[in-house]
């Protein structure tokens, strides 16, 4: 969302389709009242959310001109793999929130949190199984590619001394590599491997601007499903807190006791967000999302130009400017 525009309204009648499959995918409309995971599953998946990875599915295939309704099955296995990543990474964070309400591990454990993330990702493997093998063995390498980024995540965790490049590369790994899967899936179907490498290279600069977005609002408040500062509280590293202890080491110097020594307390928190504001940080962080959002349109080269690739050009454009200054669900 931006400026109060809802950016999927073109996508109704796909994003419909996209809805149906999901719900009959996790057990239809009336689900079986003691399936565990199901219900976590659901509890998730169908309690809101962007469909951002849909949406790009459904503009990569019209730049080449494939069939809306085969476009359906990756829009949904794409937004079951990133499903399954939440659930995962909930447990991981010992989130409480997401999308405004208790995350699964927070309502049913750790164990079936992490049970509906293996069932999700299943579930999408066997439907793209079912459409094209080729893109299961690419969504299987996506799969991977997400796990490594998401453990050297944690394995940073606490480093105030990590080079931006390595923050860097763990938001392509966590999100740019499916956004990139998203158009790798369309240009599969429509037999394009020029496309499909321009597309790969867009999705990932792009998921790049999208995880320093996801970094903005956590600092600036701007998410509601989450509380502010939650990255301080977990120890978490985001591209404001790295520029702003790279603009004042004193700064740093607070950050590094608080998470080495002191019990973090909500006011603790507080303060050292704020520390964070002040020195700029959100502004450069800023520049380097739009610099990343500039090289992912480079990186469409000649579809750019075509009218569905316009469409995408101003999409990534206005949603990622959306996350970073407004929030979404």
């Amino acid at each position: 969302m931006h400026d109060g525009m809802d950016l999927t309204v073109p996508f109704k009648p796909y994003l419909s389709q996209v809805e149906r499959e999901l719900v009959r995918q996790l057990g239809g409309e009336t689900p079986p009242p003691n399936d565990t995971l199901l219900t976590a599953a659901r509890h998730l998946c169908l309690g809101g959310g962007k469909r951002a990875r849909p949406v790009l599915v459904k503009i990569f295939g019209d730049t080449l001109g494939v069939a809306e309704g085969k476009l359906v099955v990756p829009g949904v296995a794409a937004e079951l793999i990133h499903a399954a990543s939440l659930l995962h990474d909930d447990v991981v964070d010992a989130g409480m929130f997401r999308r405004g309400k208790p995350t699964v591990n927070a309502r049913w454990g750790n164990i079936v949190a992490v049970m509906s993330g293996d069932l999700l990702l299943s579930g999408a493997l066997l439907k793209l199984a079912e459409l094209d093998a080729r893109l299961t063995a690419t969504a299987l390498g996506t799969i991977a590619e997400m796990t490594r980024a998401a453990i050297a995540e944690v394995q940073a965790r606490g480093n105030l001394e990590l080079p931006l490049d390595e923050l860097r590369g763990i938001g392509e790994g966590k999100t740019g590599s499916l956004f990139g899967w998203c158009g790798v899936a369309a240009a599969t179907i429509a037999g394009d491997e020029d496309a499909a490498r321009c597309f790969d290279a867009f999705g990932r600069r792009l998921g790049i601007a999208f995880q320093m977005a996801d970094d903005i609002r956590d600092i600036s408040g701007t998410d509601e499903g989450k509380p502010q500062y939650a990255d301080l509280s977990s120890r978490t590293l985001s591209l404001p807190i790295l520029l702003a202890v790279k603009k004042d080491p004193r700064l740093k110097r607070r950050i590094n006791d608080a998470w080495a020594f002191s019990a973090l307390t909500p006011e603790k928190v507080r303060e050292l967000g704020t520390a964070v504001l002040v020195t700029g940080a959100l502004d450069e962080a800023m520049a380097l999302m739009n610099q990343e959002i500039d090289a992912a349109v480079e990186a469409l080269g000649p579809y750019a130009k075509r009218p569905s690739g316009a469409d995408l050009v101003m999409w990534a454009r206005t949603i990622a400017h959306g996350i970073a200054l407004q929030g979404a669900a």
